[in-house]
Order: C-alpha cells, then structure tokens, then sequence
C-alpha cells in the first residue's frame, strides 16, 4: 500500500512538474512585430486546446483569425491578410520564455520580408 501511495504522489508530481513547464497561452497577448523595417502592434486573443493555438488579432488595419501550433517552448502561428489588395500570408515562429512572453522571428513569404516580434501577456 505504501509503494502505491508513494507511485500516486510521484506521478502527480511529474504532471505537475509538466503543466508548470507548458502554461497556457490562452488569453489576451499584445504583440510587437517589426518586419523590414516596418513596426507594427497587435491585440491578440488565443485560445489553446491542448497543442491547438485559434484566435484573432486586431490592429489598426483590421482584425485576422489566427491558427497555430503549441509544442512544448514552441509556438507557431499563421494568418492570412491582404497588403493594398496583394494576397498575404504572415508566420510566427517563437519561443516562450516564461508565462506572460513570447520572443520569435515573423515571415512574410510572398514579399520575402522577415522580422522579428516580442508577445506580452496583458491582463
């Protein structure tokens, strides 16, 4: 009996140990992109289920759903947009160094245009 309720208690610490390691990247995020030169600022809304990152992200020339991917300190995430009537599509690739930041590299293939942005975690 003893070994078992010593087994239960280290499981449970290895998944919590897990859960503290991978926050939740659900909620509000503000991000800050600068992508050849250009900065630019988003309020975001995710929404993660698992590996699944969904959302929008609203800035001062409208609102875009995003899609994405959470995989341990990595995230990505994906959406399409339109630059003066030109097709475009704008990828995320970051790291998560802690609960409330994400740090990455942005690329926007159709003008071969690369950057980089920083994600905050607002309240």
């Amino acid at each position: 009996m003893r070994s078992l309720f010593l087994s239960f208690l280290l499981t449970s610490a290895s998944v919590l140990t897990l859960a503290a390691d991978n926050p939740s990247l659900s909620g509000k995020w503000q991000v800050q992109s600068s992508i050849a030169g250009n900065d630019n600022q988003q309020d975001c809304t995710f929404s993660q289920k698992g590996e699944e990152l969904t959302g929008s992200c609203a800035s001062q020339r409208g609102t875009v759903n995003i899609n994405g991917k959470v995989d341990g300190k990595k995230v990505t995430w994906t959406y399409k947009s339109d630059y003066d009537g030109t097709p475009l599509t704008v990828n995320y690739e970051g790291t998560i160094e802690s609960e409330s930041k994400i740090s990455g590299n942005v690329t926007v293939p159709e003008f071969s245009a690369d950057g980089n942005f920083t994600a905050t975690q607002t309240k």
